[in-house]
């Protein structure tokens, strides 16, 4: 949810703006259906010509009511669009020193929408059709076609994404946490394969959890039909947390780090990096699951707790 405040009116009134527009509204509407649309799709469903579309989409952008992102096209690059908030609250009458419970910024982050990786084999990506790239091609990792896995898997290094930082000002920040189903590499699978899988938030070290395994004993819920039985099935949904004391993984305790360390209001995006360190103990690799695959129907998300201040 977007919170916004008499307190704060050049952003009440940018968004305000953005949202007295029938062409503008018609686009929010259009993402929630068809997230990650270009400009001249926009333009196309909306029979609308693609320079409108374009100033629409700068708009709302400037907002914060959507997201865009450049990405390679056959012939160039185009920008993509998809919403950033499906509410937005608008306080005209605050009290002063009034402290609203705790809220939750939200955002889920498709595992293939990685900026940076470092892999070594074996290695690869696949979606619900089919084999993305060749296996055990880190190069292949930056194909374009990257963009669309759902299953990530690596015996060393590490992936990274960024996630936007849309959040209000003048908040108190309780606690970020990160939810991602993992579990270790091995040849096909193996339930007994340890593996030190550590995660870093703005490049700082939070924690490391052990995973016991590379399960296959079962076939995973959410595979899809042409996933094979040889291969790893699932993982298990692990929680790394930071707050103002420390650092958890479900809630045990694995560093001192806290959210002051990590220097979150110091820059546009979070950067969350996973992987299995060159010294770890148990170089058993990892497995990382997205939507249609593992047990869990989901990407990585993203939690920021958080109490907006209205003074």
């Amino acid at each position: 949810m977007l919170e916004l405040s008499i307190n704060e009116p050049d952003q009440l009134v940018k968004v305000a703006h953005a949202l007295s527009s029938h062409t503008r509204l018609k686009i929010i509407k259009l993402l929630l259906n068809h997230n990650n649309m270009n400009i001249n799709e926009i333009g196309e469903k909306l029979g609308i010509p693609v320079s409108t579309a374009g100033v629409n989409v700068k708009v709302l952008e400037e907002a914060g009511l959507i997201l865009t992102e450049i990405l390679p096209a056959s012939r160039g690059a185009m920008k993509v669009c998809k919403r950033n908030f499906d509410d937005v609250r608008m306080i005209l009458n605050p009290i002063k020193g009034y402290i609203k419970k705790e809220q939750i910024f939200e955002i889920e982050m498709p595992i293939g929408h990685y900026v940076d990786v470092e892999v070594h084999p074996t290695c690869g990506i696949a979606n619900t059709e089919s084999m993305v790239i060749p296996e055990d091609d880190p190069a292949s990792f930056f194909h374009p076609e990257g963009r669309t896995a759902q299953i990530v898997w690596l015996r060393q290094g590490w992936i990274e994404y960024r996630f936007p930082r849309s959040l209000p000002r003048n908040i108190d920040m309780k606690a970020i946490e990160f939810s991602l189903e993992l579990c270790s590499e091995a040849p096909n699978f193996n339930n007994d394969w340890p593996s030190d899988i550590t995660v870093w938030i703005n490049d700082i070290e939070v924690g490391t959890w052990t995973s016991p395994g590379d399960f296959g004993d079962k076939r995973g819920k959410n595979n899809p039909e042409w996933w094979h039985d040889s291969s790893t099935q699932y993982g298990l949904l692990k929680t790394f947390r930071v707050d103002k004391d420390k650092s958890t993984v479900d809630n045990h305790k694995v560093s001192d780090v806290t959210l002051q360390d990590l220097h979150i209001d110091a820059q546009p995006n979070i950067r969350f990096k996973v992987g299995v360190k060159p010294d770890a103990v148990h170089k058993g690799g990892l497995n990382l699951f997205g939507r249609g695959f593992g047990n869990y129907d989901q990407d990585i998300i993203m939690k920021v707790h958080y109490e907006p201040a209205i003074e």
